[in-house]
């Protein structure tokens, strides 16, 4: 398994156990699903007393997000200028780290015009991302963007491809 680490803060942000995609060269789309946490369903055998009330016992299940979950993210929220912000000082460190791993320049321009493509595609649809970090919550780290599929009910999160390192397990 590989577990991808966001370059900036060290944080684990998803595996390749979930279903990744690559889009326009730049980003990975990971496919998610809604879980229940915490439900447990005891059957002893045993008929309830006619006599007692039913005391009604609360089960405790919680539905959570399976990555934002397994990888502990931190949910947080901007507005598009603040977002855009972090976004230019988050891709002038990545591409610093691009560079200190060996890019080469036809790489980190690649990446530089993927970015800023992708970027606009983020801007034209801001309303639509929920927000979230590391569980180290770094604010100069990777910002996961999380968005629903066509059919509004699947959930996705977008992670930036060359803000990733790989660590196998």
């Amino acid at each position: 398994m590989i577990i991808y680490k966001d370059i900036i803060t060290g944080d684990e942000v998803m595996s390749d156990s979930y279903d990744i995609k690559e889009v326009d060269g730049v980003v990975y789309e990971v496919d998610c699903a809604m879980i229940t946490l915490g439900a447990v369903e005891v059957n002893t055998g045993a008929n309830a007393s006619a006599e007692e009330a039913d005391e009604g016992v609360e089960d405790g299940a919680v539905q959570v997000n399976n990555v934002v979950n397994s990888f502990r993210l931190q949910s947080t929220s901007f507005d598009k200028k603040s977002y855009l912000g972090h976004l230019k000082g988050y891709m002038k460190k990545v591409k610093e780290a691009m560079k200190e791993k060996g890019a080469s320049d036809e790489e980190v321009k690649a990446f530089e015009t993927g970015a800023q493509s992708y970027a606009k595609k983020i801007v034209s649809n801001f309303k639509d991302y929920d927000f979230y970090i590391g569980e180290s919550m770094d604010p100069d780290g990777m910002v996961l963007l999380m968005n629903y599929r066509e059919d509004g009910v699947t959930p996705f999160v977008t992670v930036w491809k060359h803000g990733l390192s790989e660590m196998k397990v």
